[in-house]
Formats: C-alpha cells, sequence, structure tokens
C-alpha cells in the first residue's frame, strides 16, 4: 500500500525538517540486501527485522524511514541514516 501523494506532499523529517520522497527501488533494494545480512540498524541500535516493501528518504539523502502497512514510522529513534547504511 502506496503512501497517499497529499501525505507525501506535507511530511517531512521531524529532525531536519527536509521534506521526504519515496525511496526509489533500487535503493529499496540495496536495504533490503543490508537487512538480511544484519547491517540495517535503527538509530537507537536495534537491527530492522523482515523485508521492507516502502521507505521515505529526506530530499537530500540523509534519513530513511520506514512504512508499515502503509503508514510512514517517522519517529527520530526508528529512523535509518545513510551513514549508517554505508551509503555516504
Amino acid at each position: 500500500m502506496a503512501v497517499d501523494r497529499k501525505l507525501l506532499e506535507i511530511l517531512c523529517c521531524p529532525v531536519t525538517k527536509v521534506p521526504v520522497e519515496p525511496l526509489p527501488r533500487e535503493r529499496l533494494d540495496a536495504l533490503n540486501a543490508l537487512v538480511e545480512q544484519g547491517q540495517a540498524l535503527y538509530q537507537d541500535g536495534t537491527p530492522v527485522t523482515g523485508p521492507v516493501t516502502e521507505a521515505l528518504i529526506t530530499e537530500n539523502g540523509e534519513r530513511i524511514y520506514l512504512v508499515e502497512d502503509g503508514i510512514p514510522v517517522m519517529l527520530e529513534e526508528r529512523a535509518l541514516t545513510a551513514r549508517g547504511l554505508g551509503w555516504i
């Protein structure tokens, strides 16, 4: 279930206030590879479990928020960072 376009227009990172957009498919595949290897960790240090079907990334590419059952989880401690994933 994709995030509603109208909701995407108003959503932004709660930390940096940068707008978010859907994570592109190739990045989603790369994220899932890291999840399988146990290398994808949330800000609070807990590992991401299970495959990620949808996620949002800030326009500056620094933070990623997972979408669960069509609902973006926009909590600071549940964010992933591009730096933590080795993407920058």
